[in-house]
């Protein structure tokens, strides 16, 4: 068993390898060129089914070719930047890969987003033009004003139904792609482009503040949207199943490119129904899908069904996956080849679980661990930092002891950080310094890893300010300063806290009100207006006071031990209500249906 397992794991490894070798950052063949180059070997084949639609592999390059040839009539060159803010439908690869043709940089914009950060993200891109979709509208219009981008706004239909323009001059670009032709532009517009020019903006919450633009140039872009299509060894006879966002790497890279790099087809959805699931992808007939580990936390809370068995899914590849739901993955659902991965967007950290060790996010072996570029470092839980010996380095961990998880910074694909586009001081605040010798440089995950001695890396938790909720990070800094602009609010702190039955924790915000002008209701329509349905408190505790350091800093450990049990805190306490978004109070009744799972959140 053993040796079967390694020997799986060597196989793997060495195709993933294969991929970092033909992802070089010097080199001439571009992302545009890898997929010009799978379109014209599958041409004929189902490229993407979605909503009764189907696209072959042609048709797709079709639409890219219009948006290439659309993006020139406007006057954009190699280098410029154009926000993409629609829903994950065909479009929004079509989009991205049209423009990559000719060397634009697509900034994907979380079409979870209104309000400030929105807008926010629309400038930081520094976009000279915007896409937004028709399903996304309302969002958009709110904000239009505030991005500096009044005459650059296109109207992208859902469906690619012409004649539907936006409000306020905008304008219409499926009209305007019916007018340009379908024919690949040639490929010396790309001339002298490389792997090292930037492809993509994926924006991340990071650990503070609002959303940061983390620059994928094309070596990563390569590597992300290859390597798990070649590890996984698909076929052109495999249906991937990709219902996760795609203004992620996850899946907007990692699931389209598993499919569309292979000659697969795409079963593409626009988001994720666990009442749905498993009827849809028997239908479809899918053998491959990739997870984030709360969508299979929904399955195994789902009451047993026999679709749940009788499917075709050979493997199923993400992250995020706890051992006790693996277990029911493999049992359950009779999925037994699971391959759970680790990194960030912005990160030169990335670890694979090659052989399906349950629990584990990746495995360094004794023999390789001199060669791969990761480490796991003692943490200082007090500085939030990792901890320093007497001669200022850092200590590498024991076999079995927590610690940050580190990776160095170097020029190849697997080491480079590129940073965040207009933020110095955040880039900076993910290198260490000086970690084991002098002048060497190391990126801070900002994880709490721990390995074991077989080399097993296991995920423990996230450290600070930041907390994962509904598969998406959370920036507590972000949701605290607009949960103070509400109405009546003098005081906000806001942290992460524990839900039975939930992965990762909950948002809970710690307020300090004026009586006469707070209103639970105006404080849900105020965090709607501005803040993602993800990111918004599902507590709220009103409070005379909030505890505080001597150097003023909240003291946020005591708040997040206190919990939301009516029982044991005096204060008044709210839960958010998922079906009517309002905030309602939290009673013993209502807290033990919490606990039992009888509660929606």
């Amino acid at each position: 068993m053993k040796l079967r397992r390694e020997g799986r794991f060597l196989d793997r490894m060495l195709r993933a390898s294969g991929v970092l070798m033909q992802s070089r950052a010097n080199s001439g063949r571009t992302v545009p060129d890898l997929l010009e180059a799978s379109m014209d070997r599958h041409r004929d084949r189902i490229a993407i089914e979605f909503e009764g639609r189907t696209l072959t592999y042609g048709q797709v390059e079709a639409q890219a070719n219009r948006i290439a040839r659309w993006a020139l009539t406007q006057g954009l060159r190699r280098g410029d930047v154009v926000a993409l803010f629609i829903e994950t439908r065909p479009e929004f690869f079509t989009a991205w890969f049209g423009l990559a043709k000719v060397g634009v940089v697509t900034a994907l914009i979380n079409a979870q987003l209104s309000g400030s950060s929105l807008a926010h993200c629309v400038r930081i891109a520094g976009a000279r033009a915007v896409i937004v979709g028709s399903e996304l509208l309302e969002a958009w219009t709110t904000v239009a004003d505030q991005t500096g981008l009044p005459e650059a706004i296109w109207c992208c239909t859902d469906g690619a139904v012409p004649g539907v323009s936006g409000p306020g001059g905008m304008r219409d670009l499926d009209q305007a792609l019916g007018a340009c032709s379908a024919l690949r532009p040639k490929r010396d517009i790309r001339s002298g482009m490389t792997n090292a020019d930037p492809l993509l903006y994926i924006f991340t919450s990071g650990t503070t503040g609002l959303p940061k633009a983390a620059t994928i140039r094309g070596a990563r872009g390569m590597a992300l949207l290859c390597t798990f299509g070649r590890v996984l060894n698909l076929t052109p006879d495999d249906r991937v199943y990709v219902c996760l966002p795609h203004y992620h790497a996850s899946g907007g890279l990692c699931g389209v490119g598993s499919a569309l790099t292979r000659g697969a087809c795409m079963v593409l959805r626009r988001r994720f129904s666990a009442t749905r699931f498993w009827a849809d992808v028997r239908d479809q007939g899918v053998t491959a899908f990739i997870y984030i580990g709360e969508l299979f936390r929904y399955l195994v809370n789902q009451p047993a069904c026999t679709e749940e068995r009788g499917h075709r899914i050979r493997v199923a590849f993400g992250s995020g996956l706890r051992p006790e739901v693996w277990e029911q993955v493999e049992q359950r659902f009779g999925i037994h080849d699971v391959v759970e991965f680790y990194g960030a967007t912005e990160g030169n950290v990335s670890l694979i679980n090659f052989d399906g060790h349950r629990g584990a996010v990746g495995r360094i072996p004794p023999y390789l661990k001199r060669l791969m570029p990761v480490k796991i470092v003692r943490f200082d839980h007090e500085t939030e930092a990792p901890a320093r010996d007497a001669n200022g380095r850092c200590i590498e961990a024991d076999i079995g002891e927590t610690g940050e998880a580190i990776g160095r910074i170097g020029d190849s694909v697997r080491e480079k950080f590129d940073g965040y586009v207009q933020d110095k001081g955040q880039t900076a605040a993910k290198i260490l310094c000086d970690v084991f010798r002098k002048g060497d440089r190391w990126y801070r995950t900002g994880d709490l890893l721990r390995r074991d001695a077989d080399g097993y890396f296991y995920f423990i938790d996230r450290i600070g300010d930041t907390f994962r909720w509904k598969g998406e990070n959370v920036a507590t800094s972000e949701v605290a300063r607009v949960a103070a602009t509400a109405p009546g609010v003098l005081e906000a702190i806001v942290y992460g806290v524990g839900v039975p039955g939930n992965e990762g924790r909950a948002g809970m915000a710690a307020l300090v009100i004026n009586p006469e002008q707070f209103s639970p209701d105006l404080l849900a329509a105020h965090l709607e207006r501005d803040l993602p349905r993800y990111a918004r408190p599902l507590f709220v505790r009103l409070c005379t006071g909030l505890c505080t350091t001597g150097t003023y800093k909240y003291r946020k450990q005591e708040w997040i031990q206190d919990g939301y049990d009516p029982g044991t805190v005096s204060d008044p306490l709210f839960i958010l209500d998922g079906d009517s978004n309002r905030y309602r109070p939290l009673d013993s009744q209502t807290h033990a249906r919490l606990l039992a799972g009888a509660l929606k959140v």
